[in-house]
């Protein structure tokens, strides 16, 4: 695969039926590898930390979830890989490459939105496991995370706790061992299928102003996100195309 360098990071050029089938494609019994799907405040962050950084670096793939980064990539005449939203991937994966009666494997999620996503996606029901809040900073429940996903094995494990947390979960079950299958850090990609939040309409996406849509959503949970956090990743493009 083509890989393409972009805000320190190295990105696979692919979109998100591409990327989809590519997974599919991956098989069942393969040693535990990991997607991830960064956007504008996922850059900025690993940035500033190296140890995540190589976490992202470390993934099986590496897709661009950014449609805003990979305009003002475009602006200053930087190569921009395809864009990949982690929704998409995800809709995608259970719509057209999940065989009939085929189990997953969920990490996050909660179980009040589970009937629904069942429901709304015509699944098998998964094997379904939701960590406490900050499972992460707990040796304790983030071995039990590592265990469940290694106990319960399928050909897709959706790690939907966040991020970073999902991506460090990741990284902790490959360096645990005896996993299979592919784990996608996918955020909030199954409350959106579930209806538990409401994604933006197609048009407002396809002109990359999903970011001011939740915004206008959850503007207390998100507005120093998008207003002060992310908005720091214009210069680690400046940064790029100068040096």
């Amino acid at each position: 695969m083509t890989r393409i360098h972009l805000a320190g990071l190295d990105f696979d050029g692919m979109d998100a039926a591409a990327a989809a089938a590519w997974i599919a494609a991956r098989p069942a019994g393969a040693p535990f590898g990991y997607v991830v799907t960064p956007n504008a405040d996922h850059l900025v962050r690993l940035n500033r930390d190296p140890v995540l950084r190589a976490i992202y670096q470390r993934a099986a793939l590496c897709l661009l979830d950014s449609r805003v980064v990979a305009g003002i990539a475009g602006v200053l005449r930087l190569k921009a890989p395809a864009v990949a939203p982690g929704s998409d991937v995800t809709a995608c994966l259970l719509a057209r490459h999940l065989a009939c009666g085929e189990r997953i494997t969920i990490v996050g999620l909660s179980p009040a939105w589970l009937p629904a996503l069942i429901e709304r996606c015509g699944l098998s029901a998964p094997a379904h496991f939701d960590p406490a809040m900050g499972f992460d900073r707990d040796p304790a429940a983030m071995a039990a995370a590592v265990a469940f996903v290694r106990d319960n094995p399928a050909r897709f494990v959706f790690l939907a706790v966040g991020s970073p947390r999902q991506e460090r979960l990741a990284a902790a079950i490959v360096a645990a061992g005896g996993a299979t299958g592919t784990g996608l850090c996918i955020g909030a990609s199954l409350e959106f299928l579930a209806g538990a939040r409401a994604r933006a309409p197609d048009l407002l996406r396809r002109f990359g102003c999903e970011w001011l849509f939740r915004l206008g959503c959850e503007p207390r949970r998100l507005w120093r996100r998008y207003l002060i956090d992310s908005p720091a990743v214009i210069a680690l493009l400046i940064r790029q195309r100068v040096g």
